[in-house]
């Protein structure tokens, strides 16, 4: 069958079964961790880092949460993400962290009335020869060796040229007690001065945690949003905003003494029942996390037993001997408690999910 022969099928199928997978956005949660990171900044104002899709969590299901509770400000890190974002917020809310790297990226986000972050002298002429002066904001490189202009480039005629809205810099160390977060905090102090601008920022989520002197005028949260909680001061102020269920695809009976999953990792210690999981480390639950995690059917805890599979895991069921296929279960997904139990970073966790988990906004 070619493929103009193949259009009439492909526009009356049937809908598809429901997903065996369910990734529920707690909207209310979100927005209340917004409103905490936004009253914990002072005097400052909270933006929205919505990269990464959300951190994997869904610009549809996430950003009209955000907008609608007070945030003003969205950064997104490619250009690619813009399109996702314009449905919700309008363009100048809108920021892309790696700033234009060719005249197509220039023109494109000049055309939109995007606002990108220069990072370097290249970025600056290109985006005055794209743009005409249009705003953009500026990122100094105070420590973290990754994007943005030295302190001693700040005198350059490209960067002296540019409207610069907010300049930025990023914390490296932030989630920890460091004197290099000083250290960074005095050098963007003392280059701010140099250079005409409107606003200041440098806080992420954990740098919010530091206090006040962090803070100046936008703070730039990302994953304390989501549930995460980067800092302990954050502990008592950040809800968990996402919710994983996986549907059982069969139970079993084995013996003592049969192994189970890849390279027999797991030895059945007495007879037992099993079930197998529609959830794999292609959904972004990592090998790393089957050691000692625990899924839930109500008040039942059901161990991961044996090696994690792209597709499927399998638990002990023995504490909910009449669960069957198509029966619902809880993965854990305290990202605080999930990183402590599987040496994967908070951030790995939400941003590794897979497009196989049906999101939505509760």
């Amino acid at each position: 069958m070619t493929l103009p022969d193949r259009a009439p099928l492909l526009q009356t199928l049937p809908k598809p079964p429901p997903a065996t997978l369910r990734l529920s956005i707690d909207a209310d949660a979100l927005a209340a961790n917004w409103r905490a990171l936004d009253r914990l900044s002072g005097a400052a104002s909270a933006g929205a880092a919505v990269k990464a899709d959300c951190y994997g969590l869904g610009v549809d299901a996430c950003v009209p949460a955000l907008r609608d509770c007070g945030a003003g400000a969205f950064f997104v890190a490619h250009w690619s993400e813009v399109a996702a974002l314009l449905a919700h917020v309008p363009p100048a809310q809108i920021a892309v962290l790696h700033g234009p790297l060719n005249r197509a990226e220039a023109d494109y986000g000049a055309s939109l009335g995007i606002t990108p972050v220069i990072n370097s002298l290249h970025q600056a002429r290109l985006w005055a020869e794209a743009s005409g002066g249009a705003p953009c904001h500026l990122m100094i490189d105070t420590g973290i060796n990754r994007l943005g202009i030295a302190p001693h480039e700040i005198g350059e005629p490209e960067i002296a040229a540019l409207d610069i809205d907010i300049a930025m810099s990023h914390l490296a160390c932030a989630d920890e007690n460091t004197v290099d977060n000083a250290r960074q905090l005095d050098v963007f102090r003392s280059a701010l001065p140099r250079i005409a601008h409107k606003r200041r920022s440098l806080a992420n989520s954990a740098g919010i945690a530091l206090g006040e002197p962090y803070a100046f005028d936008l703070t730039r949260p990302g994953l304390a949003l989501y549930g995460g909680v980067p800092r302990g001061e954050l502990a008592d102020a950040i809800r968990p905003v996402a919710r994983i269920e996986a549907a059982i695809i069969q139970t079993k009976a084995i013996q003592k003494g049969e192994k189970v999953g890849y390279n027999g990792e797991y030895t059945a210690l007495s007879d037992m029942r099993i079930a197998t999981v529609s959830l794999g480390y292609a959904d972004g639950f990592l090998r790393a996390r089957g050691p000692g995690a625990v899924f839930a059917r109500g008040d039942a805890a059901l161990p991961v037993i044996g090696k994690v599979s792209m597709d499927m895991i399998v638990v002990d069921c023995t504490n909910a001997p009449d669960c069957r296929a198509g029966d619902w279960l809880e993965v854990p997904f305290c990202l605080p408690d999930a990183a402590r139990q599987s040496s994967v970073s908070q951030y790995e966790l939400l941003t590794t999910l897979g497009s196989r988990l049906k999101r939505s906004a509760t």
